[in-house]
């Protein structure tokens, strides 16, 4: 059932399903945004993306946005994001999170958006967290949508840290 989708929208992998699984394993958008700012590149961890998985699976169940607690997570950062079934690739979705630097600006968080709301960068700044590592990330479809869930390690967006 899971399905790796390197720059192509999931698709349900049998006849009459209604749910796909995908497994977006290609870390190269978070490392090349990563880049600008001189930051290590990050390495795909399986354990992540098994539990983006479990999560992106309860997503789907249930057909609601919301974020796991940090115990369920493990401490683990998490960045997710919901569209029609189908229609985005992965690397679209991921986009998604990057055209976030367009508000971005360097600074201590959550002193780092140009609106002053930090939840317009929020995404954004978890990509670029200076000691972040590890990435891991999932797809699941139900219901008409697709979720993706990607978790980070060690966790981004820490209150009075700088990032950028």
């Amino acid at each position: 059932m899971y399905r790796t989708c390197r720059g192509r929208a999931c698709s349900p992998s049998g006849r009459g399903q209604r749910r796909a699984q995908c497994r977006c394993d290609d870390p190269r958008q978070h490392n090349r945004e990563r880049a600008r700012f001189g930051l290590a590149r990050l390495s795909w961890s399986g354990k992540l993306a098994r539990e983006a998985q479990v999560w992106a699976d309860e997503l789907a169940r249930s057909n609601t946005m919301r974020h796991s607690t940090r115990a369920q997570r493990g401490g683990a950062g998490e960045i997710l994001w919901a569209g029609s079934a189908g229609y985005y690739s992965p690397a679209q979705m991921i986009d998604g999170f990057l055209q976030e630097r367009r508000m971005f600006h360097a600074g201590n968080f959550p002193d780092v958006s140009t609106t002053g709301q930090w939840s317009d960068v929020g995404h954004y700044t978890q990509i670029i967290w200076p000691q972040t590592r590890e990435l891991g990330c999932a797809i699941a479809r139900e219901q008409g949508n697709d979720f993706l869930v990607c978790r980070y390690m060690p966790a981004g967006n820490v209150y009075g840290q700088p990032v950028g």
